[in-house]
């Protein structure tokens, strides 16, 4: 999942957000130097990634996309059900997915001293660009690709991913609506088992 994914399934706690927000940034046993809730957010994180990556109903949508994109098709996966889960919020939540974005862009601002440089830097690109809420346009979705296509340290070809998002939109609709509510049920569990 990606960034949207990761932050709405904190659900309201500041500190599972800004962990889950910083995840990527952290690296091995460093999640230690932080707050204990942070701490719970960046574990969650890693625990989301692995539910997600060995789920059957993903490797359904990355195998689609293995041969032209091979390693990064996981990563461009991510990016789509990022797009699903925003083109349908109101399936999700009571709360209109421009006033939730503003929440937690202001959420992780007020938090700015805690993130790691690399989550500092992508907060400026994420807020400047909107990234959260143009996730639920396909444009916002190619701009993503491209910003992810430029920094890969490989030949990814992530930047042409949004035509195989057009063609086989249905298709991974309904892979991302068979695949989310399990993913919201083992977050549900995590959370609840960590109290």
């Amino acid at each position: 999942m990606n960034f949207l994914s990761h932050l709405f399934l904190s659900g309201d706690s500041e500190g599972l957000i800004i962990g889950n927000f910083i995840a990527d940034s952290v690296k091995g046993s460093d999640y230690k130097n932080y707050s204990p809730a942070i701490q719970e957010g960046i574990l969650l994180h890693r625990k989301i990634d692995t539910f997600t990556d060995t789920h059957p109903v993903v490797e359904e949508s990355k195998q689609r996309l293995r041969p032209a994109y091979r390693k990064y098709a996981s990563v461009i996966v991510d990016v789509y059900y990022d797009h699903y889960l925003a083109v349908n919020w109101h399936h999700y939540s009571n709360e209109a997915l421009s006033s939730y974005v503003q929440r937690i862009y202001s959420l992780i601002r007020r938090n700015e001293a805690l993130l790691p440089l690399k989550s500092a830097h992508f907060t400026n690109y994420m807020v400047r660009y909107n990234i959260l809420e143009a996730y639920a346009r396909l444009e916002g979705i190619d701009r993503v690709l491209q910003g992810m296509a430029a920094r890969a340290k490989f030949q990814s070809n992530m930047e042409l991913a949004v035509k195989d998002l057009e063609e086989h939109y249905l298709l991974f609709e309904n892979e991302f609506r068979r695949f989310f509510p399990e993913l919201q049920e083992f977050v549900t569990k995590e959370i609840s088992s960590s109290r």
